[in-house]
């Protein structure tokens, strides 16, 4: 029993022990478990402690990454942009729609990128408290801008009508502004609303810069655009560039204008459409051509910015996944009235090129011996476009309509040449019919003293004087036969086999320009005929010699002038048309009625329609721009080479500037008397020898004193010039009190001793005349009629006329001449003895206003003379020297 409680004892004290054990070992791992919680508890406890710091850090860095990341978009639009070509919009290109105008690139700068909105990147910011706070005032921000013109194309995708309509309207002001007036031609294709899509825009149209397309024009309009492409890489790329964008770049002229296709919707193109697209979506840029469009899809391309709208933000391609802000569409006003001015100012016409482009770097380094090439102005693809004279072609008809230009053209024409071909080498002969003075500022003036070294004659105000003109192809005709000598001397034909046979000779090329020459060949007098005929001998054997002939005319009536003699006008192979010119171009030739201003036809082939070649011409009629040319050619010329001759129809000459006036001394053999300015190339005057021959005398018919009185003036002081004093006798008989004062004049500048006589002197004067052959006596006679009643009178035997009609038929032998002036013509013949009597005691005479048929009986030809009576221009004929009279200008009174 008791080993049994022993036992039972000895086992629960095993299991207290075990229980103990156990006990003890949990307590430890407790123990352990709760340092181990409470080094949780301190590392939670710490680890809370030190969260706001690490967070704070964790903000900073994020924020800071993400103003890296803003910045670095912001660069990489920067550099999207400057690979598209520029990283600003100025002016019109990019200003806000309040204060916007157009301002126009500068000559040859690029086009600008276009602004459609703005890129809004959130930019962090930190209030009191350090938290981020973003805000409409915490933004970077970039515009947001779109290649077009030179670069690309435009698509827009959207989903709200106003707003791709606001980004179209607003890329084409903005383009139209940034651009030179009329270098942007628009075309509008709008089925759905019929071009109300481009309604603002709609000014441009009258001046040809907005073309509307109807529905079903789409093929039209894209094959159009095709070819348009092509054409441009034909013909004005042609190889020498890769885009008129480079051509413009290195040219400084852009010779296209831009066009821009809008496309606003349709039907869904067809696949010929589509074809013609995508080729002007991959090659239009290049030659200008771009397309905006909108409700059409289309393919992806690099040269095709997308704009997907959604109402006034967009995504667009150029700015990545950036959100655009789009701008506000322009004002409609402001569209309106900058396409009102921009088509106003396109039917003024475009600006003319620019008259430096014609010259040469070098001055006078061509050669004239086979021929003379110049440009006249720049073709549409910029190009200079030269004209030629030489064998063929040889000569040139230039015509336009007033205002056009024609005068122009023949100034740039002529500064291309004379920069081009020293004085040795090229003379201009000019000469104006009309009522002006358009080549006046070739010759020394008051204002300036240079002149064109080049030029030997100008010819202005010559509207009425036609003689001048035949005076002048007179002596082009006597230079032509001159050459033809010399040629056949050398055993050559042509000008430059002479030049080479002849190097030492002077033959430069001739040209002569001629304006309004019809005035030659209106009429069927002889002068008319005269002219014809010289104008067919030098233009048929002229080209061979080196003289070249420009005709030009401002009206049809001038070319009509020509139809008629066919041999004549076949000459003129080199055709130039302004705007609107008639019959100058073969008749199916039209291209001159859609010139535009500062433009003309150059035609080389008789006017054939296949020779045309359009030019841009310069300015070059200002005169700041042409007296700079003009004086730097000036003090080059070449030392012995004086003024050219000039003549102004308007203007009266001076017997003191007159060279042969100048050149007369006592001792002269036989005198001659100065009777007024010969209508001649040269500054002769108009002589009558005073010799010892029956008929030596002078009679001034009219009724005009002035003229007259300047006649007889001038005879009496160039006689005076060729006499010493006391080898000549001066007798002056003024019988009209008009005359007076110039008889007066007259007697104070001949010699001391000269007589001065009355109606009643003169009777006494007459009887006492008896010529001793040895000593001149010239007798002046103003308005000698005046004295016929006291002349009737018989003094002794005979009575006044009798003596007179002695001295005038005995005293030329014996040195004796009369000088006189009668007032009409029969009063002359009734002194010399009335109807039948001889008039051969006159031999010269100078007619003021009368008509020819009334100096029948001075004439040797039946009729009288064709003389018709203008002011300040007489008549004169010698009987001694003259087959038909001359046209002469009476020398001014008073010197």
């Amino acid at each position: 029993m008791p080993d049994v409680r022993t036992s039972v004892v000895e086992s629960v004290r095993v299991l207290l022990a075990r229980a103990r054990a156990s006990a003890r070992q949990r307590q430890e791992v407790t123990k352990a478990d709760l340092a181990a919680a409470q080094a949780r508890l301190d590392r939670v406890r710490q680890a809370a402690a030190a969260r706001p710091a690490r967070a704070a850090a964790e903000r900073d860095a994020r924020l800071a990454e993400l103003d890296a990341r803003h910045a670095a978009t912001l660069a990489d639009l920067a550099h999207r942009a400057d690979l598209a070509g520029g990283t600003r919009a100025p002016g019109a290109a990019g200003d806000p729609w309040r204060g916007w105008h157009p301002t126009p690139a500068a000559r040859g700068e690029p086009p600008d990128l276009l602004r459609v909105g703005e890129v809004r990147i959130p930019a962090a910011a930190r209030g009191p408290s350090g938290h981020p706070r973003p805000g409409p005032d915490h933004y970077h921000t970039a515009p947001a801008l779109v290649p077009l013109l030179d670069r690309g194309h435009v698509a827009l995708v959207d989903n709200v009508q106003a707003g791709g309509d606001a980004v179209v309207a607003g890329l084409l002001l903005r383009a139209l502004g940034r651009t030179t007036h009329g270098q942007i031609d628009i075309t509008g294709y709008d089925p759905e609303r019929l071009g109300g899509g481009l309604a603002g825009f709609a000014p441009l149209a009258p001046a040809g810069l907005l073309t509307f397309v109807g529905p079903g024009g789409l093929t039209g309009l894209l094959d159009g655009l095709v070819d348009h492409i092509r054409r441009i890489n034909e013909t004005v790329l042609a190889g020498d560039h890769a885009s008129l964008a480079e051509m413009a770049a290195r040219t400084g002229r852009r010779p296209e204008p831009w066009r821009v296709a809008v496309l606003l919707g349709g039907d869904e193109p067809s696949r010929h459409e589509r074809a013609q697209l995508d080729r002007i979506l991959r090659t239009g840029a290049a030659c200008g051509v771009h397309l905006i469009v909108r409700g059409i899809a289309v393919a992806e391309h690099r040269d095709v910015q997308v704009i997907r709208v959604d109402g006034r933000r967009a995504e667009v391609s150029g700015c990545g996944s950036l959100p655009v802000y789009l701008d506000d569409a322009p004002p409609a006003e402001l569209v309106t009235a900058t396409c009102r001015a921009i088509a106003d100012r396109v039917s003024v016409g475009p600006a003319p090129a620019v008259f430096a482009n014609l010259l040469p770097d070098r001055f006078w380094t061509e050669h004239s011996a086979s021929g003379l090439t110049a440009p006249v102005g720049d073709s549409p693809e910029g190009r200079p476009v030269d004209v030629t004279l030489a064998d063929y072609p040889p000569h040139a008809l230039i015509a336009g309509p007033s205002g056009t230009g024609k005068t122009n053209l023949v100034y740039a024409w002529m500064g291309a040449l004379a920069a081009r071909y020293s004085p040795e080498e090229l003379a201009f002969y000019l000469l104006d019919f009309k009522e002006g003075v358009s080549f006046a500022r070739f010759a020394p003036g008051r204002r300036d003293p240079s002149w064109l070294p080049h030029v030997r004659l100008v010819g202005v105000n010559v509207n009425t004087d036609r003689e001048f003109g035949l005076a002048l192809l007179r002596f082009l005709g006597r230079e032509l036969r001159r050459r033809a000598d010399a040629a056949k001397e050398h055993e050559v034909t042509k000008l430059s086999e002479l030049r080479h046979e002849d190097p030492d000779g002077h033959w430069p090329r001739i040209v002569a320009v001629i304006d309004e020459f019809q005035v030659l060949l209106t009429g069927r007098d002889t002068l008319a005929q005269e002219a014809a005929t010289l104008l067919e001998d030098l233009a048929r054997r002229g080209r061979s010699q080196g003289i070249h002939l420009i005709l030009a005319s401002q009206d049809v009536s001038g070319i009509e002038a020509l139809w008629g003699r066919p041999a004549l006008v076949a000459q003129f192979t080199l055709r130039i048309a302004l705007p609107k010119a008639r019959r100058i171009l073969h008749e199916a030739n039209l291209a001159a009625e859609t010139l535009p201003r500062h433009h003309a036809v150059v035609n080389a082939d008789s006017g054939a329609p296949d020779a045309n070649r359009v030019v841009r011409v310069p300015a070059a009629s200002d005169r700041r721009v042409w007296s700079d040319l003009q004086h730097r050619l000036w003090q080059d010329r070449p030392p012995r080479l004086g003024p050219p001759r000039l003549f102004d129809g308007d203007a009266v000459p001076r017997l003191a500037q007159a060279p042969d006036f100048g050149e007369l001394a006592p001792g002269t053999a036989e005198p001659v008397a100065l009777l007024g300015e010969s209508i001649d190339v040269q500054a002769h005057s108009a002589r009558l020898p005073l010799t010892r021959s029956p008929g030596r005398n002078l009679a001034v018919l009219g009724t005009r004193v002035d003229e007259a009185c300047a006649v007889l003036a001038a005879a009496a002081r160039s006689l005076a010039r060729q006499h010493a004093d006391g080898d000549a006798r001066f007798s002056v008989a003024c019988l009209d009190p008009d005359a007076a004062a110039t008889a007066a004049s007259l007697r104070a500048d001949l010699p001391a001793d000269t007589g001065w006589y009355d109606a009643e002197g003169l009777a006494a004067l007459l009887p006492s005349v008896e010529p001793d052959g040895v000593h001149p006596h010239y007798i002046i006679l103003f308005a000698a009629d005046a004295a016929a009643a006291r002349l009737a009178v018989k003094e002794g035997a005979r009575t006044g006329h009798e003596h007179l009609r002695r001295i005038l038929n005995t005293g030329p032998e014996r040195r004796t001449h009369v000088l006189g002036w009668w007032r009409g013509v029969n009063r002359l013949r009734d002194d010399l003895g009335g109807l039948g009597s001889r008039t051969d005691a006159i031999g010269a005479w100078v007619a003021l206003d009368v008509q020819g048929a009334d100096l029948s009986g001075f004439y040797p030809q039946q009729g009288g003379p064709a003389w018709y009576p203008r002011p300040w221009r007489a008549l004169f004929f010698d009987r001694a020297r003259h087959r038909t009279p001359e046209v002469v200008i009476p020398y001014g009174l008073g010197g």
